[in-house]
Order: C-alpha cells, then sequence, then structure tokens
C-alpha cells in the first residue's frame, strides 16, 4: 500500500494537500494522532486498501519522535511510504494567521503556561518540533503559492514512483526571494534574456521560440551542462547519506524564461537516472492572476 505522509507547519497547506490527495483516490485522515499510525496503516493495507494519506501535525509532538520509527517499520512490511512536508516563510505564516484571525496550535496549546506565546514565537517552535521529520520528507515551500498551484505540486509528488531519492528541479524570481526549501541553489541571471527580445517577451521557456532563442546561445548550453555535471558527480554522495528527495532552485529575474528552460531542460538530462519533479513557481501563478493566495487552512 503506498502511504503518504502529510505533515509540516500550520498553515502551510496541509488542508489543502490532503483535499487533494482525497480527490486523487487516497483514503484520507486528517490530523491522526502519532501513535495510532501503525495501526491504522495495517488496517487500511488488510482491508484491501492501495493509497492512503494521513496529515500528522506538531500537536502530536509528545509522541512525534516516535513516528520515524513507525516509518520504518512500516517500510519493513512493505509499505511505499512518502513523506511531503509543507513550509512557508514566517512572514508568510504571520499574514495568514493575520488574515484569517485564527490562534495558532501551539499558541492554544500553550494557554495554561504562565507566559503568554506569541505567534511568532509559536511558529518558531513547531518549526524545532517538526526539524527531525523535515529532514526525511519532500519539503514544498508554500510561500506565495496560489491553491490551484499547489494541489497540482502534491499530485505530481503522488504520481512519482518510489525511488531511493527524488530529484526536484524548480524555477523561480530572484524578485521574490529564494525558496526556502532549495538544497541547491543556480543563478542563471548572467545567461542572455529573452525578456529584451519584444516578440518573445509575453513566452515562457517552455515555448518552442524561447528554447530555440535559448539553445542558440553558447553560453547557456555550457551552463546546463556544468550544472548537470556537478548533480551527476555530487549525486551519488548525497544518496549514500540515505536522502531521499534533493530540491534544485534554478532562478532568474522574473521566474519566466531563463530558469524555466535550464530547469525543463535538467529535468530531461535526469529523468532515466532517477525519478525526477520539474515545476515552476511563477508560470502558474501568471496564468491563474485573479486566484487568491493560500490563507491558513
Amino acid at each position: 500500500m503506498q502511504l503518504t505522509l502529510v505533515t509540516g507547519l500550520s498553515g502551510s497547506g496541509k488542508s489543502i494537500a490532503i483535499r487533494q490527495l482525497e480527490d486523487s483516490g487516497c483514503y484520507c485522515i486528517d490530523n491522526l494522532p502519532a501513535e495510532f499510525l501503525l495501526p491504522v496503516a495495517e488496517s487500511l493495507a488488510a482491508s484491501g486498501t492501495r493509497s492512503a494519506a494521513v496529515a500528522i501535525d506538531a500537536r502530536s509532538h509528545a509522541t512525534f519522535e516516535g513516528t520515524l520509527k513507525t516509518l520504518d517499520t512500516l517500510k519493513g512490511k512493505g509499505f511505499d511510504i512518502r513523506v511531503l512536508f509543507l513550509t512557508a516563510s514566517s512572514a508568510e505564516l504571520v499574514r495568514r494567521f493575520s488574515e484569517t484571525r485564527r490562534r495558532h496550535p501551539l499558541s492554544t496549546h500553550a494557554q495554561h503556561l504562565a507566559q503568554e506565546v506569541t505567534l511568532q514565537e509559536a511558529i518558531g517552535k513547531e518549526r524545532e518540533l517538526l526539524e527531525p521529520v523535515a529532514a526525511i520528507a519532500h519539503v514544498m515551500d508554500t510561500t506565495g503559492l496560489l491553491p490551484s498551484q499547489l494541489r497540482r505540486w502534491v499530485q505530481q509528488f503522488i504520481g512519482e514512483p518510489e525511488a531511493k531519492l527524488t530529484l526536484t528541479f524548480e524555477s523561480f524570481a530572484y524578485k521574490n526571494g529564494i525558496p526556502v526549501v532549495a538544497d541547491l541553489v543556480f543563478d542563471v541571471r548572467c545567461l542572455p534574456n529573452p525578456y529584451y527580445v519584444p516578440a518573445l517577451r509575453p513566452l515562457t521557456g517552455r515555448d518552442k521560440p524561447i528554447a530555440d532563442y535559448l539553445a542558440a546561445q553558447p553560453l547557456v548550453g555550457e551552463m546546463i551542462g556544468d550544472i548537470a555535471g556537478y548533480i551527476k558527480k555530487w549525486l551519488p554522495h548525497f544518496k549514500a547519506q540515505n536522502r531521499h528527495y534533493l530540491t534544485v532552485c534554478i532562478g532568474c529575474t522574473g521566474g519566466q524564461h531563463r530558469s524555466v528552460y535550464v530547469a525543463e531542460s535538467l529535468g530531461r538530462i535526469f529523468a532515466q537516472e532517477t525519478a525526477t519533479i520539474v515545476r515552476h513557481r511563477m508560470l502558474d501563478q501568471t496564468s491563474h492572476a485573479g486566484e487568491r493566495r493560500l490563507q491558513t487552512i
């Protein structure tokens, strides 16, 4: 049975992720106490369930350390385990909680304490509590994402076959900051920019005219070759450290042309070697300009 564990920071979009998994045919359980993960998973498998998703958050922190041991036990029993960790910048989380006027779960949990816990302190404490599971998970930074974009990324994640390491290439715009999930970051702003060609400006790095323009630039090919060579050299060492996920972020100024083309090119290079995901932070936001950003769910 494929079992997806969804966890991460409060307000990062876990409810959206669970709803997408449910729409994708998974049997979903939200906010399951961590100590029930093993018996629930075994019961679902025994009943013939083929795919399930369970959301566990920091409110289970008292038993969260045991969750990692439980996952190892389930892997030993033949379960296909996927761990999805959602995060966002602290400023973004504060904005979401402020918009929805909800209390942070750890703020509520700490009400019995004599000292008041601020929202920023609760977010910091939650990051600390969840750090062990984030280290073994596929991390998605939902800062500035649209709900439709997160749903698409979740669907893409569970659609990947089980592998020892999933390699993700993610394009982004430097004007919006570096994604917090980045394991490796490559800056391609030094490459020729199609933005300054009026006919190419409205297009993206997925479009053939942009691809033809950049493919004709020797520097672009050199950059892609150098990045690919670096990753190929060091990928075995990441695998040797029992890494399950590696996120390589490619950035240009607007996240529309150069970074998209380079990420797509790298995805094709590595697709035959390991499970590979290619995603773009800016393109979906442009195509869904009227949609509201994520709020606290």
